[in-house]
C-alpha cells in the first residue's frame, strides 16, 4: 500500500486527503517541514504534498532547491507536489523547475488529486520500462564489445555503466588507438540523449584557424572568407553529445570559449554577439598529459577541472593481451559482413605471436593488420605469411644479465634497479589488493613515494584491486 504525506497548516485540506485516497492509500499530516522530515525518517513515503507557503518560509536565506534536497537525501525517489494558490503560482513553477514533481492548485479537486497521483505512477511504471529495456539494449547490442578477460578493461566498462545515464562531462584517457571514439559512441548510446546527434570532431585534425568556426559556427562578413553563416558542431549536436577528440590541441581561445559553454552551457558564434544556449553533454578525449599541460601553462587550469569531472583511463592492448581473441573475432566478423569471404580465425602460431607482440598502435594497429591479412588471405584462416614479419619477432625481455655486457655500468645498475623495482611494487600492491596505505607500510615509504613510482612505472591501484 503507497503512503502519502500531507504538510499544510489547513486541517481542513488534509481531510480531503483523507476521504479521496483512503482506504487506498496511508494518508499522514504534518504541519512543518522539519516534522515532516522526522516522520520521513521513521517510514518511507511515496509522495509529499507540500503546500507552498510553507515551502516559501524559510525562502529567505534558501534556495528552493536547498529546501526540498533533505527530503530527497532521506529517499532520492520520493515524489513532491507544490500545493499553491493560483496567485502562487508562477512562484511555484520555481519549485518544480527545482525538482518538484507538479503542482495543485487550492482549492483541492478530488478528482484532479487522483488524476495527479494517477499521471506520477503511470510516469514511473515507463520510467522503469525505459530502464529495463536500456539495460536489455546494452546486453542485446553491446554484448560483444564489453566482453572482456581484463581487469583494467572491467573497471572501465563498469564506469561507463554509471556514468552513462548521466549528465555528466566525461575525459576518456588512453593512448591513440585504444577505442576512446568507440566508448564515447557506447556512452552516447546509453545515456537519455540516445535517439539525439552524436557529433564527433577530430580537434587535431582541423587547422587552428578554423577550429573556433568548426565548433561554434560564425557570421557572415566575420573573417574573410566567410560568406554566409555556419552553424558550429555544438549547435548541430543540440539535444545530443558531441565528442572531442584530441582535446589538449585546440587553441587558447578555443579553450575559453568551451570553459564558457561548461560553465554557462552559453556561447557565441565567431563574429556574433548574439548567446546561444548549448544544451550539449561533452565527452572529451586526449592521448597527452593535461595535467601536465596545465603545469607548463599549454592548457587552462580551470578548463581541465571543468573536463577532468570523471575521467575514464584506458588499458593499453599490451595490457590487456587476453582480450587479443575476442577482440580479433569482433573484427573479423566485422569484415565477412562487409565482404563476405568467410574467413573465421587465425592460425594459432599468428594469435601466439599476437599475445607477445607490444602492440605501440594498440586496438587500431590491431584492426589495421587484420584488414590487411584478409585482403592477401585466401583461405579460412588468416595464416602466418599475410602478416608483417615484424609480428613474429619474439622480444625477449632483458634478462638481469644483459645490461652488464652491453651497456657501462650505471647503465647496467640504473637499468637493473628499475626491473626490480617494477617487479618489487607489482607483487606489494598485489599482496595488499591495491591498498596503497598498506603497501607503502610495507615497504617503509610514505604514500607520497609509493605514488610517485607507481607513475614512473605506469602502475595502476585498480587492476590489483579488480584482481582481487
Amino acid at each position: 500500500m503507497e503512503s502519502v504525506l500531507v504538510i499544510s497548516e489547513e486541517k481542513d485540506v488534509f481531510r480531503i486527503f483523507q476521504s479521496s485516497l483512503t482506504p487506498r492509500y496511508i494518508t499522514v499530516h504534518v504541519s512543518d517541514i522539519p516534522s515532516a522530515l522526522t516522520t520521513i525518517q521513521k517510514r518511507r513515503y511515496d509522495f509529499v504534498f507540500i503546500d507552498f507557503e510553507i515551502l516559501a518560509g524559510p525562502k529567505k536565506s534558501n534556495t528552493y532547491k536547498e529546501i526540498i534536497q533533505p527530503f530527497w537525501d532521506l529517499y532520492p525517489t520520493l515524489e513532491i507536489v507544490v500545493m499553491c494558490s493560483p496567485e502562487n503560482l508562477r512562484e511555484a513553477i520555481k519549485v518544480i523547475k527545482a525538482g518538484a514533481n507538479t503542482y495543485l492548485t487550492y482549492p483541492i479537486d478530488p478528482e484532479e488529486l487522483m488524476l495527479i497521483i494517477k499521471n506520477i505512477q503511470e510516469f514511473k511504471i515507463i520510467e522503469s520500462e525505459l530502464y529495463y529495456l536500456r539495460e536489455q539494449f546494452w546486453q542485446i547490442e553491446a554484448q560483444e564489445l564489453i566482453k572482456t578477460e581484463s581487469s583494467a578493461m572491467q573497471i572501465v566498462f563498469d564506469k561507463i555503466r554509471a556514468v552513462a545515464p548521466t549528465k555528466s562531462t566525461v575525459l576518456l584517457i588512453g593512448e591513440t588507438g585504444t577505442g576512446k571514439g568507440v566508448l564515447a559512441h557506447l556512452i552516447h548510446r546509453h545515456s537519455s540523449r540516445w535517439n539525439s546527434r552524436f557529433i564527433s570532431v577530430h580537434c587535431g585534425a582541423i587547422p587552428d584557424t578554423l577550429l573556433e568556426s568548426e565548433l561554434f559556427g560564425h557570421e557572415k562578413g566575420s573573417f574573410t572568407g566567410a560568406d554566409r553563416r555556419k552553424l558550429g558542431k555544438f549547435e548541430i549536436a543540440n539535444g545530443g553529445t558531441i565528442f572531442l577528440d584530441e582535446i589538449g590541441t585546440i587553441t587558447p581561445s578555443a579553450q575559453i570559449k568551451l570553459l564558457q559553454i561548461l560553465q554557462d552551457k552559453t556561447f557565441q558564434r565567431v563574429g556574433g554577439e548574439e548567446n546561444l544556449e548549448a544544451d550539449v553533454r561533452i565527452i572529451a578525449a586526449t592521448n597527452t598529459d593535461l595535467k601536465s599541460m596545465v603545469e607548463d601553462g599549454q592548457f587552462r587550469k580551470d578548463l581541465y577541472y571543468r573536463l577532468n569531472i570523471f575521467p575514464i583511463e584506458l588499458p593499453t592492448l599490451k595490457e590487456r593481451t587476453d582480450d587479443i581473441p575476442h577482440l580479433t573475432k569482433i573484427i573479423l566478423d566485422r569484415m565477412n559482413r562487409l565482404h563476405n569471404k568467410g574467413i573465421h580465425g587465425v592460425h594459432p602460431h599468428v594469435m601466439v605471436a599476437f599475445k607477445r607482440y607490444t602492440w605501440p598502435g594498440n586496438i587500431r594497429e590491431l584492426e589495421n593488420l587484420l584488414e590487411r591479412a584478409y585482403i592477401l588471405e585466401s583461405s579460412s584462416v588468416l595464416g602466418t605469411e599475410s602478416f608483417p614479419a615484424e609480428i613474429f619477432e619474439s622480444k625477449k625481455a632483458p634478462s638481469s644479465t644483459a645490461p652488464a655486457s652491453m651497456s657501462p655500468l650505471a647503465k647496467a645498475r640504473r637499468m637493473t634497479v628499475e626491473e626490480f623495482e617494477r617487479h618489487y611494487l607489482e607483487g606489494l600492491l598485489r599482496n595488499h589488493r591495491g591498498k596503497i596505505k598498506d603497501s607503502a607500510e610495507t615497504a617503509g615509504i610514505t604514500t607520497r613515494q609509493l605514488h610517485k613510482l607507481m607513475k614512473k612505472y605506469g602502475i595502476k591501484k585498480e587492476i590489483f584491486k579488480a584482481a582481487a
